[in-house]
C-alpha cells in the first residue's frame, strides 16, 4: 500500500467498508503529492501560477434531479420529500454500494479521512474515499483537516464513496440516469457515480449537516458566507450563487470565517468547511484579490481554457461551462479566522442578483419582511446563463439554499426568527444585480459600490439616516450611503422610464406573490402582511 509513513489508515478501514485492501491505496497524501499524481496520470495539467488545472468530464455542475435521499424508517416523516429531496428504495442504495464496491475492489484508491464542523463541539468525522487524485485534493481543500495525532484511532461518523468511473444502470438500480449521488442518513453513507463534478461530495455533506445539526443539536444550518470584525462583530451573507457570497466575505478589513456553509449556535457562527470554492469566470486580481491569488500550487482548478498558446488562465472563457470554479483550503486567504468560530451575528445579509433592475442597492427589512425574503430566496438570471433563456429569469430558493435542505423550509425559517429576535440582528437586503434598467439595458452595480454599502451598514452609519420606504416592496431605502452616489439608493430614481420601472416592479412583486403561495399556509400574520403591494 502507498501510504506515507507518517501515516497509517487502521488495517481494518477498508475492509468494514466491503473493500479489499491487497490493492494500491493512497492514505492522506499532501496536496503536492497529489497534484504530481494527478498530472503523472495525464488527468490534469499545471498552469503559470502552479496550480492544478483539471476537466470534471460529463457534468460541470451538480446534477439536483439525479441526487436521491434513502426513504426508510429514519427518514419517511422528517424529510420534507419534494422536487430537490428525491425518494430512493433502500434496496438500491445497498445494490449500488455493492456495484460500487466491486468496480473499485482492483482500482487505484486514495482515502483520506476529514472533518466537517470547525466547532468541536459538534464537528463529524469523516472518511472519503476516491478513484482519482485530483477528487482527494479537492477534499483537502475544502473539509477540515485533522492533525497528525487526530488520525490515531480516527473512526468515521460518515463515509464518502466517490468513483466518476462507475455508472449505474438506471433500469435496474433505481436511478434516473448513469450518474447518481444517493445519501442514507441510517447507513451514514453518501454514494456518488457516474460524474467527476466534485461539488457533488461538498454540497452532499452539507446536505447531510442541513439534516442532522438542526433537529440534533439546535444548530440553524445556513447557506451563506461569514466574517468577523476586529471588534468581533460576525456578518452573515447569505445568497445563491452568482449572487457575491464568496466575493462580498473576502474584505480585506475583516477576518472571513468561511465563504458557503455555516452553523448558527445560541452563542457562535461555525464554519462547515475547510476551504472555498470561489466561481473563476470574470475573476480579476483588482476586482477580488484574494480568490486571485489563491489560484497557486495546491489550488484545484476546474473546467477552465487557457489563453491559446499559454497556460495562463482565460478567466473570461465560458467555453467549457460558466460554472468555472477553484478550490483552496481556508489558509491561502490572508486574513482567514482560525479557527473558524465567529460570535452571534450582529448583521444579516441577503443578497440578490437582481437582472430586473428592480430592488434597490440596499434596503432594511423589518423581522416580517426578513422571514419573507429568507423563505423567499430570490435572485435573477441574465440571459445567456442557461440555453434558452433571453431575458431575466426569476429563481426562488427557500432559505437561500432549497436544494441541499432535507427538513421543511419553515423549520430553518423558524430558527433564523427566533435568534434575529433573540439577538436584535440588523437584516439588510443587498443587489448586487442591475440599476438603471432590467439586464441589456442598464447597469450592473459596481462592485465598489456594493462594497461601501456594506461597509456602511457594518459600522452603524446607515443607523440614524433618513430612510424612504419602497411603494411596492416596503423595504427602507437609506436616503444617503458614504461612497455612494445618492441617486442610485432609489432604483426608481435610475430608470429614465419611471412608467416602465413600475411596470417591472409589480411584475416582480407578481412573481413574489406567486412563488409564495406554497408557504402561505405555515407562515404567521407579521410575514404574510411582508408581501409586496401592488
Amino acid at each position: 500500500m502507498s501510504i506515507p509513513t507518517m501515516f497509517s489508515l487502521p488495517k481494518n478501514a477498508l475492509l468494514n467498508m466491503g473493500l479489499p485492501v491487497a490493492h494500491n491505496v493512497h492514505y492522506q497524501l499532501s496536496p503536492k503529492e497529489l497534484t504530481a499524481q494527478a498530472v503523472q496520470r495525464g488527468e490534469g495539467v499545471l498552469n503559470d501560477t502552479g496550480a492544478l488545472v483539471i476537466n470534471t468530464g460529463k457534468f460541470t455542475g451538480r446534477s439536483p434531479k439525479d441526487k436521491f435521499t434513502v426513504k426508510d424508517e429514519l427518514t419517511a416523516n422528517t424529510v420534507h420529500w419534494n422536487d430537490f429531496n428525491i425518494p430512493i428504495e433502500e434496496k438500491y442504495f445497498f445494490q449500488l454500494k455493492e456495484k460500487m464496491l466491486a468496480y473499485l475492489s482492483d482500482k487505484e484508491l486514495w482515502v483520506r479521512d476529514c472533518y466537517a464542523c470547525a466547532d468541536d463541539a459538534y464537528r463529524l468525522r469523516l472518511r472519503v474515499v476516491n478513484e482519482n487524485p485530483w477528487s482527494n485534493l479537492f477534499c483537502y481543500n475544502m473539509f477540515i483537516r485533522p492533525e497528525e495525532k487526530d488520525l490515531e484511532g480516527f473512526t468515521p461518523h460518515w463515509h464518502i464513496i466517490q468513483a466518476p468511473g462507475f455508472k449505474a444502470d438506471p433500469a435496474v438500480d433505481g436511478t434516473r440516469a448513469e450518474n447518481f449521488a444517493v445519501l442514507s442518513f441510517t447507513h451514514k453513507t453518501i454514494l456518488i457515480g457516474g460524474t467527476g463534478y466534485t461539488g457533488e461530495m461538498k454540497k452532499g455533506i452539507f446536505t447531510m449537516l442541513n439534516y442532522v445539526l438542526p433537529q440534533r443539536a439546535d444548530v440553524l444550518s445556513m447557506h451563506c458566507s461569514a466574517n468577523m470584525g476586529n471588534d468581533g462583530d460576525t456578518a452573515v451573507f447569505f445568497g445563491l450563487s452568482g449572487t457575491g457570497k464568496t466575493t462580498l466575505s473576502a474584505d480585506p478589513n475583516r477576518k472571513l470565517i468561511g465563504d458557503d456553509e455555516h452553523g448558527w449556535t445560541k452563542d457562535s457562527v461555525f464554519n462547515f468547511e475547510g476551504g472555498c470554492y470561489a466561481k473563476c469566470i470574470d475573476l480579476s486580481e483588482e476586482k477580488e484579490p484574494e480568490i486571485y491569488h489563491a489560484i497557486k500550487p495546491g489550488a484545484l482548478v476546474e473546467n477552465i481554457t487557457f489563453i491559446e498558446g499559454t497556460n495562463t488562465i482565460d478567466f473570461s472563457s465560458k467555453k467549457i461551462t460558466e460554472n468555472t470554479r477553484v478550490s483552496y483550503p481556508l489558509y491561502f486567504i490572508s486574513n482567514a479566522l482560525e479557527p473558524s468560530i465567529g460570535k452571534t451575528p450582529k448583521n444579516i445579509f441577503f443578497l440578490t442578483c437582481d437582472a430586473y433592475g428592480v430592488l434597490p442597492p440596499i434596503s432594511k427589512l423589518t423581522a416580517g419582511q426578513a422571514m419573507y425574503q429568507f423563505i423567499s430566496g430570490y435572485t435573477a438570471k441574465v440571459a445567456g446563463t442557461e440555453a434558452g433563456v433571453t431575458e431575466p429569469k426569476s429563481t426562488f430558493s427557500a432559505c437561500f439554499g432549497a436544494p441541499f435542505l432535507p427538513l421543511h423550509p419553515g423549520q430553518y425559517a423558524e430558527m433564523l426568527g427566533k435568534k434575529m429576535r433573540a439577538h436584535n440582528v440588523n437584516v439588510w437586503m443587498i443587489n448586487t444585480g442591475w440599476s438603471g434598467g432590467a439586464y441589456g439595458v442598464g447597469n450592473r452595480m459596481k462592485l465598489s459600490f456594493t462594497r461601501a454599502m456594506i461597509t456602511a451598514a457594518l459600522e452603524g452609519k446607515l443607523d440614524t439616516v433618513p430612510c424612504e420606504t419602497h411603494p411596492i416592496f416596503g423595504m427602507m431605502m437609506p436616503t444617503t450611503c458614504p461612497g455612494v452616489p445618492t441617486e442610485i439608493l432609489n432604483p426608481r430614481n435610475t430608470w429614465t422610464d419611471k412608467n416602465a420601472y413600475d411596470t417591472q416592479a409589480k411584475n416582480l412583486a407578481g412573481q413574489f406573490i406567486k412563488n409564495f403561495e406554497k408557504y402561505a399556509s405555515g407562515a404567521n400574520e407579521e410575514i404574510l402582511n411582508a408581501a409586496p403591494k401592488i
